[in-house]
């Protein structure tokens, strides 16, 4: 080979590095594409209106989640038995569900737990086996002499029937097309929470601020389906999180808790607002979400009653079907 060949020929190879370096950002990003899932339905377990004769009210959240074949039950409920007498109220069987995600700490989303796995584990031993939370659901939460944390006060009798946790501190994907958030970053001053409560965090006590609320995030061909159980990160801070982390694209659902029942109209207007920039399409608002609040981002939105409900017990939403609201919150 000639010496003017050999030098077209690494001018070649330098000219094909360039291109594989300029194309990985792009292939890494095709190659990582989310995939979406194909089936995905979603009923409230818990939540403080029921919708028929089946079924109880409660100031708390629970929510069964099925996506292709799997079952994930989302938050259990205020009480230790509402959830048990609402799935045997609604003919739903959770011995088979083996995955729980707690939102976050907060009683209302987690004391059914226990009384859950002992007893669905009685007829299959990996019931309700697994937990998935997020990093800080294990920090005290000091209530006067006593420990307000009440994850805290039962993660060693739930470890001992044989239950696991697992604790996240980024998105992760745990089923194909289906995300954890992870800790939401606090970019607006969403602040749905108290204020009063305070934590022992690894810098000492502070403000309680619910470091650990995940939501899950489900990827469809229409869009991304966002659960929560009471959005304390904010429900705007967790979809532009979503849509940062997971897919840069629309926002097709919203389900569950958003605590914005305290909200004024120019928040809740501001809140309407994005919610209408992110392309939202079904919106179920329970528990915390508050019925004024749900029915001023209807208007705000440009939504109807049957895209823009108030969650109750029995309630769902199905990818292909959309909300069924049940009779009462029609």
């Amino acid at each position: 080979m000639s010496l003017k060949e050999r030098l077209s020929l690494r001018k070649f190879y330098l000219f094909a590095v360039v291109l594989m370096l300029l194309a990985g950002p792009m292939s890494h990003s095709m190659a990582q594409k989310p995939k979406a899932v194909q089936s995905l339905r979603v009923k409230v377990l818990s939540t403080m209106l029921t919708g028929g004769n089946a079924g109880i009210g409660e100031w708390g959240f629970a929510a069964l989640i099925e996506v292709d074949g799997h079952q994930i039950l989302f938050d259990t409920g205020a009480r230790p038995e509402t959830v048990l007498q609402n799935v045997r109220e609604l003919n739903i069987d959770l011995a088979n569900v083996k995955d729980v995600i707690l939102s976050h700490n907060h009683g209302d989303h987690t004391t059914g737990l226990l009384t859950l796995r002992r007893e669905f584990m009685k007829k299959n031993p990996a019931a309700l086996s697994r937990v998935h939370v997020g990093k800080g659901i294990f920090w005290s939460r000091p209530a006067g002499n006593n420990e307000g944390n009440y994850v805290v006060k039962i993660k060693s009798e739930y470890e001992a029937t044989g239950g696991t946790f697992i604790e996240y501190n980024e998105p992760k994907e745990i089923l194909p097309g289906v995300w954890l958030t992870g800790p939401v970053p606090r970019v607006h001053a969403e602040r749905n929470w108290s204020g009063s409560g305070r934590m022992k965090s690894p810098d000492g006590l502070v403000e309680d601020n619910l470091p650990e609320d995940i939501s899950l995030v489900a990827v469809t061909d229409k869009g991304l389906v966002v659960v929560s159980g009471c959005g304390h990160a904010g429900i705007i801070n967790t979809l532009e999180h979503a849509r940062k982390k997971v897919q840069n694209t629309n926002v097709y659902a919203a389900l569950g808790g958003f605590h914005l029942f305290a909200l004024n109209d120019e928040k809740l207007d501001w809140t309407a607002s994005k919610l209408k920039e992110f392309g939202l399409q079904q919106f179920l608002g329970a528990h915390c979400t508050g019925i004024e609040a749900v029915y001023r981002l209807r208007q705000q939105t440009g939504l109807d009653r049957q895209s823009c409900v108030v969650g109750a017990v029995g309630a769902s939403f199905d990818l292909s079907k959309g909300i069924d609201p049940t009779v009462l919150a029609k």
